[in-house]
């Protein structure tokens, strides 16, 4: 059976009845290796085959807005598992884009792996043919620079009318934005050929982008780029402090920031075999170093000592010139991270200590940092596109609310960081929800005036959704609910586009 015959488009597709979708899963439509399927919210981290899914008319419960126009993108790993062999980090799975199309009331959905010159290579062998992030395998192609692992499984970007799929550690992959196919990785300049291009650059309100890539051995490059698409200015330069894993930083109206935590990583150990995953070492006693860095001139820049932290997101930040404010979340340290997303890839829940918001002050004269923290379990933070760089309230996260000893978040929760004041809603222990994006309204100028757009996955239904909430009433519940007629692999990151 086709897995494309099986999910075909149009209102039978829609239509797709659990009994069926368990019979599609059973004939192993999922990779499975090595997986134990007992734990029903980790079913998507089974992963998918490699084969692309598409579905149109989609099944809408509750009213969609009439305005919400345009495409959601999403990525994330899809591909865990090959040949009998399974990754042992969700970090290193291939990257699977996903195409939700919003059109008057009527939605599509379209999921493509992105061919990258490994996926490829690997499809046509059968088998895992170069080492991950978390997982050591025997190199059996050479590898000559980051775009040879690379597996472009993060997020997405949309500059200058061309869209991306992300990886921190590689370059961008260039995508057709209509039918996801793959065109190659994006080099922006010939000097910055193989420099890495970060999952989360920042898009300010008049369409400048600004980003970084970090290399293990302790270079950090820096871009500016016109909405246009154009490189206006970039460098490259080596980090002034030890660390080794820089995912996020934020931006301010004079500054690039970034968090650079106490990550070691002993080469000889990578270069002998061994996983990048297992050669990095977390030590406090290093502290975290801000560095800060002038966005009229890249060669100014400031480092400042603060406790130990590990931050894999931001929220948004702004300064005066006087002080600086931005928002994090803190996770726990690497090594109990890491313990945790290789069991979900067994199949086994493990719980750990939540991630927590934090909110940092930066006295620009003194050096004096300033931080407090919200006693929340919250990841993905997300802010108004509106407002990225400057002064604003209002932020969005999936949060577990009640899980009760389940893996993954239920709800969603709406934090005023002037007020103090909390929303939230829970879906119920069925429910994993994952990043929602805030897309405003067409029209608007007010902060948070839009609609929060995510995907959740149903573990009882076994089938994925997208949820629309009011971004300023999410306690009322979901505006509606996008049913899928099948399930999709969990993701990290998305960016909405407007028609």
């Amino acid at each position: 059976m086709q897995r494309r015959q099986l999910l075909q488009a149009g209102a039978a597709g829609a239509a797709l009845g659990l009994s069926h979708l368990q019979e599609a899963l059973a004939l192993g439509l999922g990779g499975g290796d090595g997986f134990a399927a007992g734990v029903p919210e980790l079913l998507p981290l089974q992963g998918l085959d490699g084969r692309d899914l598409e579905a149109r008319d989609l099944q809408i419960e509750g009213r969609l807005p009439a305005a919400l126009r345009g495409t959601y993108y999403k990525n994330g790993p899809g591909l865990m598992s090959r040949g009998g062999q399974r990754y042992r980090h969700w970090f290193d799975g291939d990257g699977l884009v996903q195409a939700w199309r919003f059109d008057g009331g009527r939605v599509s959905h379209q999921a493509r792996f992105v061919q990258t010159q490994k996926f490829r290579a690997e499809s046509q062998a059968g088998r895992f043919l170069l080492p991950a992030y978390g997982t050591a395998i025997k190199p059996e192609l050479p590898i000559t620079g980051p775009d040879s692992v690379n597996v472009a499984n993060t997020s997405v970007l949309r500059q200058g009318g061309r869209l991306y799929a992300l990886w921190e550690g590689g370059s961008a992959y260039e995508l057709d934005a209509d039918s996801l196919a793959a065109k190659g990785p994006r080099v922006w300049a010939p000097e910055l050929a193989g420099m890495p291009f970060s999952a989360h650059p920042k898009v300010e309100a008049d369409g400048t982008l600004w980003n970084f890539g970090s290399t293990p051995g302790g270079r950090l490059a820096l871009y500016q780029i016109s909405p246009q698409g154009q490189v206006l200015r970039s460098t490259v330069f080596k980090v002034p402090a030890s660390t080794t894993m820089v995912h996020d930083f934020v931006v301010t109206e004079r500054y690039l920031v970034f968090l650079l935590a106490p990550i070691h990583l002993d080469m000889q150990a990578v270069h002998a075999g061994s996983a990048m995953l297992d050669a990095m070492s977390w030590v406090p006693a290093d502290g975290t170093q801000l560095l800060l860095v002038s966005k009229a001139d890249f060669n100014q820049r400031r480092l400042f000592s603060m406790p130990a932290a590990m931050v894999f997101h931001f929220g948004n930040g702004w300064d005066d010139g006087k002080q600086l404010q931005l928002d994090y979340v803190e996770a726990p340290a690497l090594p109990e991270v890491n313990v945790s997303l290789r069991a979900i890839m067994r199949g086994e829940r493990r719980l750990h200590q939540p991630s927590t918001p934090r909110f940092l002050r930066l006295d620009l004269d003194s050096g004096r940092i300033t931080l407090q923290s919200r006693e929340e379990s919250v990841e993905f933070p997300v802010v108004d596109p509106r407002v990225v760089a400057q002064r604003y309230r209002h932020v969005w996260y999936p949060a577990a609310i009640d899980t009760q000893g389940r893996w993954g978040y239920d709800g969603l929760l709406h934090l005023d960081i002037e007020s103090g004041r909390r929303q939230r809603f829970c879906f119920g222990q069925d429910v994993v929800v994952e990043e929602h994006v805030l897309v405003p309204k067409p029209g608007s100028s007010k902060e948070g005036e839009g609609w929060l757009l995510g995907l959740c996955f149903d573990s009882r239904r076994q089938r994925s959704f997208a949820s629309v909430f009011d971004a300023q009433a999410i306690s009322a519940g979901p505006l509606a609910k996008v049913w899928l007629p099948y399930w999709v692999t969990y993701g990290f990151h998305g960016k909405f586009y407007a028609a």
